[in-house]
């Protein structure tokens, strides 16, 4: 007997919901509108990303990555207000 053929795999099945959060109230899912008010478990700013509590990577850019693997564009103002200064 082979010691290839005496191995056995075992697989596990794969999460479908995501949550890190587990302190009351809950943050806000990844899938609400306000995914963006959960707090922050790791923070990165030399490399431009966070990790918030309910899996979402949020970027300096305003993009996201979402837990089941969708992007989200960056929703950042096209046009910054201009400040003019007083004469």
């Amino acid at each position: 007997m082979s010691i290839a053929s005496s191995r056995t795999t075992f697989t596990t099945p794969q999460r479908k919901t995501f949550s890190m959060c587990q302190h009351q109230p809950p943050c806000p899912s990844a899938d609400s509108t306000d995914r963006e008010a959960a707090q922050l478990v790791a923070h990165h700013p030399e490399q431009g990303w966070s990790l918030l509590c309910n899996g979402v990577l949020l970027f300096e850019d305003t993009g996201e990555l979402l837990p089941d693997g969708q992007v989200i564009a960056p929703h950042r103002p096209v046009d910054p207000p201009r400040v003019t200064a007083a004469a």
